[in-house]
């Protein structure tokens, strides 16, 4: 028997229960059609696959390294590593972040590692010399050279781009500008603004599995329900929408305060207001509305309660115009291969998957929480990252709180991807036509950067 589509509401459906005007970017529906043909298992587990990625991926696209805070005052220095290169970016004295290939232009040695401040890029083997901005400084015994004009050889550069508080580097001296790159991204987040926000909490975590499954994961929303039983209450994931714009961004936007559409018939609306803020929560919303709880909706009282939680970092007119969905929605964006920021006014959460040196088995997620503070209070200091191992789960990071659970659910899920795709013995790897629509055009994007025929 064949299975019948139910007609649930879209989030468009939702957005229209709004009381304030919708922006523009969330009206968005952008329908896509990508086609939709199962894949090979090589793309996740294979040491050659893996290899073309290093040659003619990572080389060739916008990636984001770091938050502007990082590299804010002259001698600042960051190395940013991706499989097989090494990428040195430093703050110079006119406050210009510039990038070189961190590799000494005498015998190859790698100049820099980790971060700190400095005044010079001295190599620490023979010690050749270079100034911020990347000109030749000095040498010993630079007479050794004449047969060289070292007063030329400065460090070869790689693009650079702010935006959002975010730096990023591109390798390929041809690539297209970032603004270009990244299409309609800058502009859906002319409203959010992460430029002025701080990172309150950054997780570094070691994942067992190709980069890739562990990116997969965060694009859809279909395994919420297996995997992701305790949110089913006050999250419609079969309520998600799905886009795309171009080859290099994607979004979707999985509607909260809203139980599951699959599952609806057993929550309250109290349910899922409580089960989404704590026990009271509902109570709280009904007080601070001031109307008749029986005529309070779900999403508009959690809208409520969280414009109450943050009136003192967003001013007046920002909580005037904030829509509901503004204030709680899943609204994640991605921009190819491996950036993932949250839109909205709520706490912004922004994703980094990259692999793990040279390692097509093992990788490492970024999570990077953006939070706003006080108008007129100076900006808090970035938090230190905290660094988790493969055998590490969320939950060891306390400052995680709650989502740790949600999170240690997909860790667990991750390693046993790639064991299952070494194992399959199909090889092929199929996609739901809509929820993971995303995960296609993902791919059809890596294929134009690997020149794959399919």
């Amino acid at each position: 028997m064949k299975a019948t589509q139910p007609d649930y509401p879209s989030f468009q459906d939702l957005l229209n229960d709004e009381t304030v005007s919708v922006p523009d970017c969330l009206r968005e529906d952008t329908r896509p059609i990508v086609e939709n043909i199962a894949l090979d298992v090589g793309r996740w587990t294979e040491q050659s696959f893996f290899d073309q990625e290093v040659e003619f991926l990572w080389p060739k696209v916008w990636q984001m390294v770091c938050r502007e805070t990082a590299l804010a005052k002259p001698g600042d220095y960051l190395v940013y590593d991706i499989t097989r290169y090494s990428i040195l970016l430093v703050c110079t004295d006119d406050h210009t972040i510039k990038a070189y290939h961190n590799s000494c232009l005498h015998r190859g040695r790698a100049i820099k590692s980790g971060k700190g401040r400095s005044r010079e890029l001295r190599c620490p083997y023979h010690g050749f010399a270079w100034n911020l901005d990347g000109t030749f400084k000095e040498a010993f015994c630079q007479w050794e050279f004449e047969h060289e004009n070292l007063e030329e050889l400065s460090l070869p550069e790689v693009q650079v781009a702010s935006w959002g508080g975010w730096v990023f580097i591109n390798m390929d001296p041809e690539a297209p500008s970032f603004e270009t790159y990244a299409s309609i991204l800058p502009d859906h987040f002319q409203r959010w603004r992460p430029e002025d926000r701080y990172v309150s909490l950054h997780i570094e975590k070691e994942i067992r599995c190709n980069w890739k499954a562990a990116m997969e994961a965060f694009i859809e929303s279909y395994h919420a329900v297996q995997t992701h039983p305790q949110i089913l209450s006050f999250t419609g994931g079969d309520n998600s929408q799905y886009d795309v714009w171009g080859d290099h961004v994607s979004r979707t936007i999985t509607p909260q305060g809203v139980a599951n559409p699959g599952q609806a018939d057993r929550y309250s609306v109290i349910e899922t207001v409580n089960d989404m803020l704590g026990e009271g929560g509902f109570d709280q919303a009904a007080d601070l509305i001031g109307i008749k709880k029986d005529k309070l909706s779900s999403r508009e009282a959690i809208g409520a309660v969280r414009k109450q939680q943050f009136r003192d970092c967003l001013n007046s007119d920002v909580l005037a115009s904030a829509t509901n969905s503004e204030m709680m929605d899943s609204i994640l964006y991605l921009l190819f291969p491996n950036f993932s920021p949250w839109g909205g006014f709520h706490s912004q959460i922004t994703y980094r998957h990259r692999p793990n040196g040279m390692d097509v088995n093992s990788c490492f997620m970024d999570i990077y929480f953006l939070d706003s503070f006080a108008s007129g209070q100076e900006r808090p200091p970035d938090a230190t990252t905290i660094h988790l191992d493969a055998d590490q789960p969320f939950s060891e990071a306390p400052e995680f709180g709650l989502l740790s659970a949600i999170f240690d659910q997909d860790a667990t899920n991750l390693p046993e991807v790639q064991r299952g795709l070494k194992a399959s013995q199909s090889r092929k790897v199929l996609s739901a036509s809509y929820q993971e629509l995303r995960i296609r055009h993902f791919h059809s994007t890596l294929d134009k950067y690997l020149d794959i025929k399919r």
